[in-house]
């Protein structure tokens, strides 16, 4: 059985949601591999919404074997929150798995994140303040904490002295902030041992196991390709690789496992901090899209940036994650739009550019080049085959298709979970 990735296609908050629910029947885990509690899942089942931001979506799927990989970053806080909420509506988390590699987020690490935001002014990135950066630095500087160091009291009190010796000077020195105690932080840490030792495990022998058995591992990327550390809009990204590759990396699996990717995009697009944006709307579309869409964030609250489909986005990240299918959600949104335009192409400086600028200048120079298509107006929340949609909004679907570098397996038309129109299987 397969490997399956599931990635953002855009600026994050697609609706990854969806593919899982669409999935979630044939599938035996469920992977986070990136990212930490900056990014949320919105998930409908039935009656009942839930919003998930550290913990996989899988974990809502009986049967399902949730996992937080080792490319992940913990807020061990947050982690027990919301398992606590989940647990008071009746969700079984005790499946739940986190690799004994993963990092875990400490108070000085939300300390760092929202007083160096504040510092950079009219340069600040925009992220969540939740420590997500400053964490996955000093996993990169050497000087992390790993969960499974939080079985080991002396090599726990070892690198938090390690980790503390200079970002106390940071605090004190720079910041003007208070410094913060080496015991506070270890025991905090070492009062939630009892209750990980039976989640913490080799997640990459886990993994490995069960794809050799035959089960069916569905990866699921937080953030999105645009918010990519590397392939993404730098530096207005996140601080991991929230693409394909980044499940590999960020979970232990072999690269040749990989069966498919499932790439998900809005049929228009959002995004939520500061960085460019080519298709952002300021006027009564963009607030139309805001409100319609319900366009604010899971985590953070935020109303999102909103914009028109842009087709060389899709395009690049079709390329950069080898994407073999797109499911297309919240069509319904444009329900009502008279003409919809999509980019297909930027004009930079005059120059017209048909796929995304590798230059910073020129992406924040940007103007999208728009073709309109006709729009409808019948409600196609009921919509069950693709020719149960309008002709217009087939039409419209077969348009994006074309210019987006991958097939169209799937197509949202309402937030509920079984509001969907299938048309290829994911799995095949």
């Amino acid at each position: 059985m397969p490997a399956v990735v599931l990635i953002g296609a855009q600026w994050g908050d697609e609706g990854k949601g969806k593919a899982t629910d669409l999935l979630s029947s044939r599938l035996d885990y469920v992977v986070k591999f990136n990212g930490g509690n900056n990014a949320g899942h919105t998930v409908v089942v039935g009656d009942e919404k839930y919003a998930l931001h550290l913990l996989p979506s899988g974990i809502l799927t009986p049967g399902v074997t949730p996992v937080i990989a080792n490319g992940v970053v913990v807020d061990i806080e947050v982690l027990f929150e919301e398992i606590e909420g989940l647990e008071s509506r009746g969700v079984d988390t005790s499946q739940l798995k986190i690799s004994a590699n993963a990092h875990v987020i400490t108070q000085y690490h939300r300390t760092l994140d929202k007083v160096t935001e504040r510092f950079l002014g009219k340069r600040q990135i925009g992220t969540t303040g939740r420590g997500i950066g400053p964490s996955y630095a000093d996993k990169i500087n050497r000087v992390g904490i790993r969960m499974q160091d939080l079985f080991d009291e002396n090599i726990l009190r070892q690198k938090v002295e390690g980790a503390l010796d200079q970002k106390n000077h940071l605090l004190v020195k720079v910041y003007n902030r208070r410094a913060i105690g080496v015991d506070e932080i270890v025991e905090e840490l070492l009062g939630y041992v009892e209750r990980l030792r039976p989640m913490v495990t080799d997640t990459s022998l886990l993994l490995h196991r069960a794809l050799e058995a035959g089960e069916t591992v569905l990866f699921e990327g937080g953030q999105a390709t645009m918010l990519d550390v590397d392939h993404g809009t730098y530096p207005f990204v996140t601080s991991s690789n929230a693409t394909s590759g980044g499940a590999v990396t960020g979970s232990g699996i072999a690269p040749n496992r990989i069966d498919r990717v499932i790439g998900i995009v809005k049929a228009y697009t959002t995004r939520v901090g500061s960085g460019p944006f080519p298709t952002e709307l300021f006027d009564e579309w963009g607030e139309f899209l805001a409100e319609k869409g319900h366009e604010f964030g899971t985590t953070t609250g935020r109303r999102r940036r909103t914009g028109w489909y842009d087709a060389p986005i899709a395009r690049y990240t079709a390329r950069v994650n080898g994407v073999t299918d797109f499911v297309l959600t919240k069509l319904d949104v444009l329900t009502g739009v008279d003409r919809i335009p999509v980019a297909v192409a930027y004009d930079v400086d005059g120059v017209i550019m048909e796929e995304v600028p590798v230059s910073q200048s020129d992406f924040h120079h940007a103007k999208p080049v728009y073709e309109e298509f006709p729009g409808w107006t019948e409600d196609i929340s009921g919509a069950r085959s693709f020719e149960d949609l309008p002709a217009n909004a087939q039409s419209y679907v077969r348009e994006l298709e074309a210019m987006s570098g991958a097939r169209f397996s799937a197509i949202g038309v309402g937030p509920g979970r079984d509001e969907i129109v299938q048309l290829h299987d994911l799995l095949d």
